[in-house]
């Protein structure tokens, strides 16, 4: 008997011995990379897929080294059975740890969208297809979708205008919807701000504010020209005169080739306002924030008329003659 519980004794802390090993095999695995040198590797894990699936995906990418010790620490914490769906940006310099918290806890590639100020529908939905995992005509449906304007807030038949320019990011599965709804609220976070800082005498609606901002941004690209170029613009909207403004023009042109003719300037559309007193039906891009404060608090000038200087800044007149002459100066080179 006491031979047996010798022999016993002695099995059992070979045995604690060995787990001890193996415990300390496993700890030292879950927290060193398989390689601190390797390349960062795309890896969908989709809805549905066992654990097994997804070591295997992991060991065929050459992102862990040991499939066995990987399912018994997952298994071991839980964690096999928490794995989320989606795009994973992962690499063999990450941890098994790292790795198993990535994918339990979703955090999933994210593109980085960068929305230019005074960009159009058109453009933004061209960028989304740049990227190759938006579409582009999926995004122009829905944002020419009034239905989805009315959900989002907003008194107009499409989205532009609303969009707000600022860098965004997105996992590959996102809905056009979801982006165009993060964009909205972007807008309205910095938008409501200013709106709120508006002159008591100012009667112009957002729709027309957001439509006189998106001209302002797509007059100029100099922030501090912004309030006097909105300035002319109410001037001549308090004069009654025409605003005469290009990129409203074009705006209206269908496949604009990028020549502005003079039969363009000639021909009535909606957008023309050379031929059509007051604002536009609506805003012909997405503008920043330095346009809508301009819009709202236009500098107090007497101006009515600017043009380009072909530096990116404009040349500022009070009357006709002195606008023909710097239109001669400026744009003919007389």
């Amino acid at each position: 008997m006491k031979k047996f519980l010798c022999i016993f004794g002695i099995s059992l802390v070979i045995i604690i011995l060995l787990l001890f090993v193996v415990y300390q095999e496993l700890c030292f695995y879950f927290k060193e990379p398989a390689s601190l040198n390797a390349e960062p590797r795309m890896v969908l894990i989709g809805s549905g897929q066992t654990f097994d699936t997804v070591t295997r995906i992991l060991h065929e990418k050459e992102i862990i080294q040991n499939p066995i010790k990987f399912k018994l620490i997952a298994r071991f914490m839980n964690f096999d059975r928490n794995v989320k769906a989606g795009e994973y940006l992962l690499a063999a310099s990450m941890s098994p740890e790292k790795i198993l918290e990535t994918l339990v806890h979703g955090k999933v590639y994210l593109y980085r969208i960068s929305i230019p100020e005074g960009y159009t529908l058109n453009q933004i939905a061209s960028l989304l297809d740049e990227k190759g995992v938006f579409n582009g005509s999926e995004f122009l449906k829905a944002a020419n979708d009034s239905t989805l304007t009315e959900q989002l807030g907003i008194n107009a038949k499409n989205i532009e205008g609303y969009l707000f320019p600022d860098t965004y990011f997105f996992a590959k599965d996102v809905s056009v919807r979801n982006i165009i709804s993060t964009m909205v609220k972007q807008f309205h976070i910095t938008f409501n701000p200013i709106w709120e800082k508006r002159p008591a005498d100012l009667t112009f609606s957002i729709h027309e504010i957001v439509t006189l901002a998106s001209m302002i941004e797509k007059e100029t690209g100099t922030e501090e020209e912004r309030p006097l170029v909105s300035s002319v613009f109410h001037n001549r909207l308090n004069k009654n005169m025409r605003l005469q403004s290009d990129p409203t023009v074009i705006y209206g042109v269908e496949d604009f080739d990028g020549n502005l003719t003079r039969k363009h300037l000639n021909t009535p559309t909606s957008y023309n306002t050379y031929t059509t007193s007051g604002l536009p039906p609506g805003p012909i891009a997405n503008p920043g924030k330095a346009s809508l404060e301009a819009a709202i608090l236009p500098a107090e000038t007497p101006y009515l008329y600017f043009v380009s200087k072909k530096d990116k800044t404009h040349f500022f007149s009070t009357n006709y003659d002195d606008h023909k002459e710097a239109v001669r100066k400026y744009q003919l080179n007389k």
